[in-house]
């Protein structure tokens, strides 16, 4: 029996990066000699077994075998005859294909990944790799979270992706499985190599339809210099990840109408025609989006353009504005929605580090609209529909006092 630390950790180590989880890869060993050292079992597919002490992963080396499409498309063979490097040649990519055994420190890379570490490539270990269609998912976030490093997709890898599409692999992923890759590449460090590696690969107009069709749309260029819209959205796919606060999905769909012709409506969107908000609705149902996520990138959709005109608007505008993106109830949301609007403003070609101040006067504007004392107006004799008609009329009294501030 051995064990070796494997993968991310490994390979963030030779980067010069913080290790946060600790994999490893169990030699010789079975399921019954794993349970009787305290190991606890959590594996469905293949045994994965937790450390009674750190709670680390330790899995049983293993091999698979392509038995459909899509990502459990797979039976496992996890025999003690199972060597490391059998192991090893089943992952993705060859920077996650290096071990390091525990007890004597020595490195195992029995596919050159520290060579590819050096050089900045992301290449596949074999042609197992196009039996998965995450791969193609993961390797486009893998991109996404070391461009600083300057890691770029080998050309070979590229080509094998753009076959694992036209074989229609892509067309099986789950949409929970997409949601979970998308969502985690949007707040890596730079979310636009994740499209930019999907389309090069031609994956983009599989996956995401709505996105792809944004490129090659115009933009006025008065107020967008990049001119183009799907170049404008990666700039603020960019801003949006670079504030941690969760708000790139959002960032993602914010333009998605601006891509609606005719031939660009699938028979996924019957009933989604009409506006970007509904087409947004769509992509929601259809990757089965959490709804903290889908509220926040409707909003943005429908909004957005309403925070970056926010000194022209009137008092009742803005209150209107406060009632629709739910700000009175959840504030913490709606500083979401200004964080995300202050991204589209600032993903454009020269105006990156713009100054955003519509979002401090609408906080402004908030904070004094929400400073209503309820129970006094009660204590008048308000109630009911004209209770709520006060509450409105005061909170935009209290909006208009900012707004005359603001002009002074």
């Amino acid at each position: 029996m051995k064990i070796y630390l494997v993968g991310g950790a490994v390979r963030d180590k030779l980067l010069g990066l913080s290790v946060k989880d600790h994999d490893y890869v169990v030699v010789g060993s079975s399921p019954e000699e794993m349970l009787a050292k305290g190991f606890r079992p959590v594996g469905k597919d293949f045994p994965v077994f937790l450390h009674p002490k750190t709670h680390d992963e330790y899995a049983l080396a293993r091999t698979e075998r392509k038995t459909a499409k899509g990502y459990h498309g797979f039976d496992f063979n996890t025999d003690k005859s199972v060597t490391l490097e059998d192991d090893l040649s089943r992952r993705d990519l060859t920077i996650n294909a290096i071990a390091q055994d525990i007890e004597s420190g020595e490195i195992v890379d029995p596919f050159n990944g520290q060579a590819d570490i050096e050089n900045r490539v992301l290449r596949h270990v074999s042609d197992a790799f196009k039996e998965d269609p995450v791969r193609i998912l993961r390797i486009a976030r893998f991109a996404a979270r070391f461009a600083d490093f300057g890691f770029t997709v080998n050309e070979e890898t590229n080509l094998m992706m753009q076959e694992m599409v036209r074989n229609g692999e892509v067309d099986a992923l789950v949409p929970e499985r997409v949601w979970q890759e998308l969502s985690k590449s949007l707040n890596e460090t730079k979310p636009s190599e994740f499209v930019k590696v999907l389309r090069n690969c031609q994956a983009l107009k599989s996956l995401f339809p709505e996105f792809d069709a944004l490129f090659g749309v115009p933009q006025t260029e008065k107020w967008h210099p990049e001119i183009d819209t799907g170049i404008h959205c990666m700039m603020a796919m960019d801003q949006a990840a670079s504030l941690e606060n969760d708000t790139a999905f959002a960032v993602f769909n914010h333009d998605l109408g601006k891509g609606i012709t005719p031939t660009t409506i699938l028979p996924s969107h019957k009933g989604h025609e009409s506006s970007g908000v509904s087409l947004v609705e769509a992509v929601c149902e259809r990757l089965k989006v959490p709804s903290q996520h889908k509220k926040l990138a409707i909003n943005v959709c429908r909004w957005h353009l309403h925070s970056h005109m926010a000194f022209e608007l009137r008092a009742g505008t803005i209150h209107k504005l406060f009632q629709s993106t739910g700000a009175y109830q959840n504030a913490q949301h709606f500083d979401k929605y200004l964080q995300a609007c202050q991204a589209d403003a600032r993903g454009r070609l020269g105006l990156e580090n713009r100054e955003y101040p519509q979002a401090d006067y609408l906080r402004k504007c908030l904070k004094a609209a929400d400073n209503i004392d309820v129970q006094e107006l009660m204590n008048k004799g308000f109630s009911g529909e004209k209770l709520g008609a006060q509450i409105n009329s005061e909170r935009i009294n209290l909006i208009k006092s900012i707004k005359q501030s603001q002009s002074n």
